[in-house]
């Protein structure tokens, strides 16, 4: 008997049945294309610095990646294009301005310990760039809270970030609100100017890349202990320091983050409010960074509790 064709039979498979024309590099790529308005922001501001401290972070990336797969007798996973945005992302999260040999520390930590030791990408519980910026915080204090002020501003090389000025209490020395939008105050490289965050964000919420839960309940949340504590007005706690590209760029990292919409709201929430603990009571002016990891560590709990019963289920 002549066999059917392919067309007369059904096909027998392990869910999922959908498939969506994406892939880890796409969406790789859409977090970096999301994050060159900031970056273009941050190199207007602080000059060369800037350029040679992105590419010592994301080269040193690539490199360990490489050398780490090829130790590990696994395949290349360069081309998923990881390695680079974690090496674009740690030096979007330092003062322009460090010394490099340092950078190239920060991205070795990053590739080699908060991500390969754990078996590579989808499989560390950490984000590797801010575990990073964490490890360099602790070791490197000083260049690492030393900051370089903005290009138009000639009468100073160094000057304190208006977080600084919130902790201290001086709140007239805080930027105005459209210096904080554009970015022109001290700051990490990629965090200064929060209208180039927007954009980006914006980017990502369109391509759906990420979705709006994280990020509403992390600003909402920082808002609401503004608001009640009064320490500072909440459009300054929200475009001052690590906020911005935390909500919409660290927190809601794939593997790091929850997977249920009710886990997102709890997670961005958490973060949220150990940002604000942090920045009030803490010894840092800044505590967006180790808020997010203290939250990474408690992802799978939250997924835990906020997995959805299966139809009928008890």
């Amino acid at each position: 008997m002549k066999p059917k064709e392919l067309g007369d039979h059904y096909i027998l498979s392990s869910s999922p049945h959908a498939h969506a024309r994406i892939s880890v590099s796409r969406i790789m790529l859409d977090v970096i294309l999301a994050l060159l308005p900031t970056t273009a922001m941050g190199i207007w501001y602080f000059g060369l610095p800037a350029v040679w401290t992105i590419l010592v972070c994301v080269s040193t990336c690539v490199v360990t990646e490489a050398l780490c797969r090829l130790a590990m007798k696994r395949e290349s996973s360069i081309g998923d294009l990881s390695a680079v945005l974690t090496g674009l992302l740690l030096a979007l999260n330092l003062p322009a301005g460090l010394p490099l040999w340092m950078a190239v520390v920060g991205s070795v930590f990053a590739i080699a310990v908060a991500k390969q030791v754990f078996g590579g990408l989808g499989m560390n519980p950490f984000n590797p760039a801010l575990a990073a910026r964490a490890f360099m915080l602790i070791s490197f204090t000083g260049p690492m809270t030393t900051w370089l002020a903005p290009r138009p501003n000639v009468d100073a090389v160094t000057c304190a970030t208006p977080l600084a000025a919130v902790k201290a209490g001086a709140l007239a020395d805080v930027p105005s609100t459209w210096n904080l939008l554009i970015g022109n105050m001290p700051g990490c490289i990629g965090e200064v100017s929060a209208l180039a965050l927007a954009l980006g964000a914006a980017y990502l919420l369109w391509r759906k890349v990420i979705t709006w839960h994280i990020p509403a309940a992390f600003l909402a949340t920082v808002a609401v202990y503004a608001l009640v504590t009064g320490r500072a007005p909440a459009h300054v706690e929200i475009l001052t320091g690590g906020v911005m590209i935390g909500a919409f760029f660290m927190a809601t990292d794939y593997v790091t983050s929850p997977t249920t919409a009710k886990g997102k709201l709890i997670f961005g929430a958490g973060c949220g409010l150990l940002c604000m603990l942090i920045r009030h009571f803490g010894s840092y002016p800044e505590g967006c960074s180790f808020a997010i990891l203290i939250m990474n560590a408690v992802t799978p709990l939250i997924n835990r509790w906020t997995q959805p019963k299966p139809f009928g289920g008890k």
